[in-house]
């Protein structure tokens, strides 16, 4: 709104506005408005949120020393969501197809988390939706982004071709051309690329989710993720830079910069709040609207082999996950002891706090190498 403002109705009266059409600037404000709204919404949504006694429910079998955190405020992920919705509505160009898929993507991972929020103090239990309800609303959620990436495809804004690092000639496509000459049976050749995007949409929100786990320990990760992919982003959307590194160009994908920025306004001024000892838990609410948003992010950029190294702490927090569920029902044995990872850890005799900037430093180096991967071709 603020865009259309300044850039269009004010700019022929003040030209110093002239600098708004810039997606560099327009990127920094929308962090900061973001950041701001954060640390001012916060105090007023922690008192909310004790106030209607919205709190965490610590699971019983769960680290002993976690059992004082009952009590805590959650579901303060909507601070989250509102912190990144409103400064892009504000600052980008709401006719871009890519900011509108992924502001929806992010609602709708958002909507998924706060129904299995509501359920858990409804009942008053750790315990909201099942697992099958609640990964068969993420498979509707990806099947509509899946949807209006195809309707991209068909007007040429898009492709469904995927960037292989390391390997600048190599470009394989998750679609089945000979399919597509069947007309009564066109919809089988997106099979590959609907089920692609569950994997790596899904497979990195509940990584999030798992990563939730510990104070402050998913948004400091999720701060590192978004900003690899901010500059990704705006890389991909700059002619000259794109030429230059040898990746795909998206000259729409420059309004989805403002929305990464937003991403890691939002997340650094939540993380005021969530730094341990923390005051408020993002809930599922939270967890799963940055798992939807990054993941769908990297999927338009086509950035998705990439996110293995970008989001590389939520992907070993679900492999944890996997190989531990995995080898307790064939084995009867356990490989951690506990999952997801971190708890593992903590039971090893870290600190939590040891615990979450380790993991931090690991994603940095994470991010940071996916970055460098960029000449790398």
């Amino acid at each position: 709104m603020l865009y259309y403002l300044f850039f269009y109705w004010l700019k022929p009266h003040f030209s110093p506005l002239n600098v708004f059409r810039y997606i560099t600037v327009r990127t920094a404000v929308a962090g900061l408005t973001a950041l701001l709204l954060s640390l001012l919404l916060g105090p007023w949504m922690i008192a909310r949120l004790r106030e209607m006694q919205v709190k965490q429910y610590i699971r019983e079998e769960g680290p002993k020393e976690h059992q004082k955190k009952s009590g805590t405020p959650t579901m303060g992920g909507l601070l989250i969501v509102a912190a990144i919705v409103v400064p892009t509505i504000l600052w980008a160009d709401l006719r871009n197809a890519y900011v509108l898929t992924a502001l929806g993507a992010t609602l709708a991972f958002g909507a998924i988390g706060f129904v299995d929020d509501y359920n858990k103090v409804v009942r008053k239990h750790n315990q909201g939706l099942t697992a099958k309800g609640k990964f068969l609303l993420q498979v509707l959620v990806c099947v509509g982004v899946g949807a209006v990436l195809i309707g991209l495809q068909a007007n040429g804004v898009y492709s469904t071709r995927l960037s292989v690092p390391f390997f600048k000639n190599v470009h394989p496509d998750l679609v089945i051309g000979a399919l597509l000459t069947r007309a009564h049976i066109w919809l089988l050749a997106y099979i590959p690329f609907v089920i692609f995007l569950v994997l790596v949409i899904a497979g990195l929100s509940n990584g999030v989710n798992l990563t939730d786990g510990l104070d402050g320990l998913a948004i400091g990760c999720v701060i590192i993720s978004a900003a690899a992919l901010t500059a990704l982003t705006y890389l991909s959307s700059n002619a000259r830079f794109a030429e230059y590194l040898e990746i795909e160009k998206l000259p729409q994908a420059a309004e989805l910069t403002i929305f990464c920025g937003s991403v890691v306004g939002a997340s650094i001024g939540f993380l005021w709040y969530n730094a341990h000892p923390a005051e408020m838990f993002m809930g599922d609410v939270g967890s799963l609207a940055l798992g939807g948003a990054i993941g769908t992010v990297a999927v338009i950029i086509k950035q998705e082999i990439l996110l293995l190294s970008i989001g590389g702490i939520f992907i070993i927090e679900l492999l944890s996950v996997i190989l531990q569920v995995g080898s307790f029902k064939l084995t009867g044995k356990r490989i951690f002891r506990m999952a997801p990872l971190h708890h593992h850890f903590e039971l090893q005799g870290w600190s939590e706090s040891k615990v979450i900037v380790r993991f931090w430093i690991a994603a940095l180096i994470f991010s940071l190498f996916a970055l460098t991967t960029l000449k790398l071709r």
